[in-house]
């Protein structure tokens, strides 16, 4: 009988991670996660694989620990002993990276180090996938960007993302390690964290359509990214893990769209006109702003057999109406506790 291949996941609790368990599970891994202490749960995202009628869930193993502790990832690896990581972790929202840059390389970039050096003591044939970022590409003026184009990172989160992406080169190239970076562009779903413009605007639709809230207050509306599906995306880093030899990709669409576009599209969805809703705030602006990131995922495509299968407009269609059965739910809710 074969061996059932095992995972590990750091960041499992994320949009991401969450996705890529479920992929994992459906392929038959044993799966790990690392999931940080706290007052309370944050398995939210997880809830789809504890309520699966086929009980993958018992193939699921949470273990406590944190990327800042170099013991504690060594007693992880060595107890979950896994073919694959995949390095998903990160304080991960871009402005709040200005506001904590010191907390945001450590767990980015030294947490990625970290993690490198666990599994070079342990065992080397271990797969790692570490999950960079188009924002490395930054305020770079050639587009679309691809695995040739150079970085111009433009805030401390772009900095420690391009650093980890370097220390993993590095570790592939120096130590014969079968380590990747996934460069992945912007990706969306319903398990979008709603300090995230996407899913912020989504949540606002959601509550504007119920009665619950009035306005949506926005920073740059002319930011251009290249939104995709997040559960196609964990798709293209499982593929990464499974070729003969290790490599960077990009993964993105190849269509750009602004923010004031996912507005119209949000809003439109739902029979309103964003402009009677949104108003500016200059607090959400970024020091350094990023006004344009498109993809080129051409060696994805042919190499991987990787591609996109939902639209722009399917996804922004997907992310308001799961958040129009939330706005509904919160509505009902407190519905029933004025009745009371």
């Amino acid at each position: 009988m074969a061996e059932i291949k095992r995972a590990l996941i750091t960041g499992i609790t994320g949009q991401d991670g969450s996705y890529l368990a479920e992929l994992l599970l459906k392929k038959g891994y044993e799966v790990h996660g690392i999931i940080r202490r706290s007052s309370s749960f944050n398995t939210e995202r997880l809830n789809d694989i504890y309520q699966d009628p086929h009980e993958s869930h018992r193939r699921l193993v949470l273990h406590y620990g944190d990327l800042s502790d170099s013991s504690c990832l060594r007693h992880i690896l060595k107890e979950a002993q896994p073919h694959e990581v995949y390095n998903l972790a990160a304080q991960s929202h871009v402005r709040v990276s200005f506001d904590q840059p010191e907390y945001t390389v450590d767990v980015v970039d030294l947490g990625a180090v970290r993690l490198l050096e666990a599994i070079r003591d342990a065992d080397t044939s271990i797969r790692f996938y570490q999950a960079s970022s188009s924002e490395m590409f930054g305020d770079t003026p050639i587009a679309p960007q691809s695995e040739e184009t150079p970085f111009s990172p433009a805030s401390p989160y772009a900095v420690a993302k391009v650093a980890a992406y370097l220390q993993t080169k590095l570790y592939r190239k120096a130590f014969g390690m079968f380590a990747v970076n996934g460069i992945l562009f912007n990706h969306e779903s319903p398990r979008r964290g709603e300090t995230f413009v996407t899913r912020k605007i989504t949540r606002a639709v959601g509550r504007i359509k119920e009665g619950l809230q009035k306005k949506l207050f926005l920073g740059n509306l002319d930011a251009s990214r290249d939104w995709g599906f997040a559960p196609e995306y964990v798709e293209a880093m499982w593929l990464m893990l499974q070729q003969d030899e290790p490599d960077d990709y990009v993964v993105a669409t190849g269509e750009t769209h602004t923010v004031r576009e996912f507005l119209e599209v949000s809003f439109h969805h739902v029979g309103l006109d964003w402009k009677d809703h949104v108003e500016f705030d200059e607090r959400y602006l970024r020091p350094a702003e990023v006004p344009l990131l498109l993809g080129d995922a051409k060696k994805a495509r042919e190499k991987l057999k990787w591609q996109p299968q939902t639209s722009f407009e399917g996804l922004v269609k997907i992310m308001v109406d799961a958040d129009v059965r939330l706005a509904r739910k919160e509505r009902a809710a407190r519905d029933a506790t004025h009745e009371g």
